[in-house]
């Protein structure tokens, strides 16, 4: 098929072009161009006719060769840092309901947080000439997409604040997400906290690790007080090394865990209670972003609640004003709130409910 859609050598065998529609609807194939591209030019019972012979034949336009005309397509990208995480899920989500409300597509991508991996998937939205980019960035400020903002594709950083003013983003205050869930374990009567973190490259848990030092300083204990345990990925198999980590060497053990998500949260739990350790009278466990797996864990999971499906609404509906607007459209830095929600893991009894930070 040309990229007029109409057939060319080499066409797989059985496809249906514009020239068969034409001839079924006994109408010119300039006629089935306008309809399938500029309906209002073309009186309605020849529409009717024309859309009857496309349905009866089982014509799929060729969207690639509308793409090329127009120079970019019904699609947005969306990267995350991993598929695998019921957070992002939940993001995702958010990002297909409101991209299919307006008629887009979306192209789902993991960089698995990986620079490289990352900067190759971008390449990719490239090829694809997607309309817009949505993405959780491995490093600092998504630097890898300056590539695509140079074309023109616009590009919101999603649960990643952005320090340019001419670019829009949506996140989640990870440093008071941080503070509220140290804070917690603090009023539980802790005092060494163990910090169960990924990759410090990533800004959800350098700012995490940022909030928890904070609660510490309020409440007037030192760096000391926190025992950070990196881990190489943000999962429960993650989670179960960082607990027997802890484990194997020795006392003291901490009197509480702050996990830097609830993955690697219900891996240290899995590995606490198989050691006979009771969570949360020997040591509280607390985690972060309430993925609904936590509430109905062996010992339901404390944790910071993040507001993913509208961080991924709310990212999509700036990207695709962006899109309709690239001129006019005021760039947004959009900063949610997260709640603390207060399970047994960190308390044995009362307090439970749900908390937000005073700011």
């Amino acid at each position: 098929m040309s990229t007029d859609g109409t057939d060319r050598p080499g066409a797989a065998r059985g496809t249906v072009g514009i020239k068969q529609v034409a001839a079924h609807a006994g109408v010119s194939p300039g006629t089935v161009s306008n309809v399938l591209n500029r309906p209002e030019r073309v009186a309605e019972a020849t529409r009717v006719r024309v859309e009857d012979a496309i349905r009866e034949l089982g014509f799929v336009r060729n969207g690639s060769a509308s793409t090329l005309r127009a120079g970019h397509s019904s699609t947005i990208g969306l990267m995350v840092l991993d598929l695998a995480n019921p957070f992002f899920t939940d993001v995702a989500r958010g990002v297909e309901d409101t991209a299919s409300e307006r008629g887009y597509a979306v192209i789902l991508s993991s960089s698995g947080e990986s620079d490289e991996r990352e900067l190759r998937n971008l390449r990719v939205f490239a090829e694809q000439r997607v309309r817009g980019v949505l993405l959780t960035p491995v490093g600092d400020d998504g630097a890898a997409a300056g590539g695509l903002r140079e074309r023109n594709v616009p590009v919101v950083l999603l649960d990643h604040p952005t320090p340019r003013a001419n670019q829009c983003s949506v996140a989640v205050d990870d440093v008071a997400g941080g503070e509220l869930a140290t804070a917690e374990l603090l009023a539980a009567g802790a005092r060494a906290i163990a910090f169960v973190t990924g990759p410090t490259v990533l800004r959800q848990c350098a700012d995490r690790r940022k909030g928890a030092l904070r609660a510490l300083r309020a409440a007037g204990l030192g760096r000391e007080a926190l025992r950070e345990i990196p881990v190489g990925a943000m999962n429960a198999r993650a989670g179960q090394e960082a607990a027997r980590r802890m484990l194997e060497a020795g006392a003291p053990l901490p009197d509480a865990v702050f996990c830097a998500n609830d993955l690697l949260a219900l891996g240290v739990l899995r590995v606490l209670l198989q050691a006979g350790i009771r969570v949360p009278a020997d040591i509280a466990l607390i985690g972060y972003d309430d993925i609904e797996f936590s509430a109905a864990a062996a010992v339901p999971l404390s944790s910071v609640r993040q507001p993913t499906y509208q961080l991924g609404r709310i990212a999509t509906e700036l990207l695709l004003e962006e899109c309709d607007d690239p001129v006019g459209h005021a760039h947004q830095q959009v900063m949610f709130q997260p709640e603390l929600v207060v399970r047994e893991s960190s308390r044995s009894e009362g307090g439970d409910g749900i908390v937000r930070l005073a700011l």
